[in-house]
């Protein structure tokens, strides 16, 4: 066996699919069961039980995911630390973080670090924040980039951004005249929310305890498609200042205050206590914390 089959195998047994391990692999799914099939061929037994249109892994593939995993990660610290025997950052980091984080707050600094260490190479792994902490659990990222709070013992959290939500609606809206906006005027008009997420649930609570009962538009998992469709003047939004900037500048979106209630957003690098991290990640994470942390903003503004 070698380490580009370990790897497949990981991918199916994280997402309980053959296909959606190839997409991962950038490969066909012929391939990654030819080489399921050479492992099982040579561990002896079966790793992964088919039946009934489901993928899961077997006892012995439970036990085997365990080695597996032990020994993709000795191998990627064998590897970094041969690498920073040159005392350069080397190798490769992943990076977890949802799609308006990458977009608005992380740019900056990855441009920093490639600049300062283009040797390393910087893979960015997007989904919501559930699934990061997931993934940092698993040791499949590096460290992630999420929303606080985040309540997990087994995590180091360090803040670096700090934000407020906005309500965002098309120029010609009637709310686009105030200089502020109550909560409560806002929930007048169709809103358009994140399906699921920390804005979503601080969102919620607020309408709970203001009983107010908005009108939801549309219910949306990426915060581009909540700013296309408030300027298109399907509903107003709500989303973080830093995400609409060039858009306000471009015409294309008013961003107003909220007049009566100020909804925070902090974001945090996490990654696991017990993580031997890279020289490049502790470099990358250095960079994150000079330019993003929140008194460092509040001297900048």
């Amino acid at each position: 066996m070698d380490f580009d089959q370990l790897e497949t195998f990981l991918e199916v047994a994280r997402h309980a699919s053959f296909s959606r391990a190839a997409e991962k692999r950038f490969r066909t799914q012929p391939a990654v069961s030819a080489q399921i099939r050479a492992l099982e061929e040579e561990v002896g037994g079966r790793l992964f039980d088919r039946s009934g249109g489901k993928v899961s892994l077997t006892a012995a593939g439970k036990e085997f995911q365990r080695y597996v995993e032990q020994t993709l990660e000795a191998r990627k610290q064998m590897m970094t630390r041969l690498a920073e025997m040159e005392h350069v950052p080397r190798g490769e980091i992943v990076v977890g973080a949802n799609e308006g984080t990458c977009l608005y707050v992380l740019p900056e600094v990855f441009a920093e670090f490639k600049q300062q260490y283009g040797g390393v190479a910087v893979s960015i792994s997007r989904a919501e924040s559930t699934k990061i902490l997931e993934s940092i659990i698993d040791n499949s990222v590096d460290f992630g980039v999420v929303s606080l709070p985040v309540s997990d013992n087994r995590l180091t959290v360090v803040p670096i951004h700090r934000d407020e939500l906005v309500v965002i609606a098309a120029p010609r809206h009637p709310l686009a005249r105030m200089k502020s906006v109550p909560i409560a005027e806002a929930a007048k008009h169709p809103l358009l929310l994140p399906k699921a997420g920390h804005t979503r649930d601080a969102l919620e609570d607020i309408f709970f305890e203001r009983r107010l009962k908005p009108t939801i538009s549309m219910e949306l998992d990426s915060s581009e498609l909540l700013k296309r469709f408030a300027a298109a003047d399907v509903g107003v939004a709500f989303i973080a200042r830093s995400n609409v900037l060039d858009d306000v500048r471009a015409g294309l979106l008013a961003a107003l205050p909220l007049a009566d209630v100020t909804i925070k957003r902090d974001l945090a690098l996490v990654f696991r206590k017990d993580k031997a991290l890279s020289r490049a990640a502790l470099a990358f994470i250095e960079i994150a914390v000079k330019l993003k942390t929140p008194e460092r903003q509040t001297v900048a503004t």
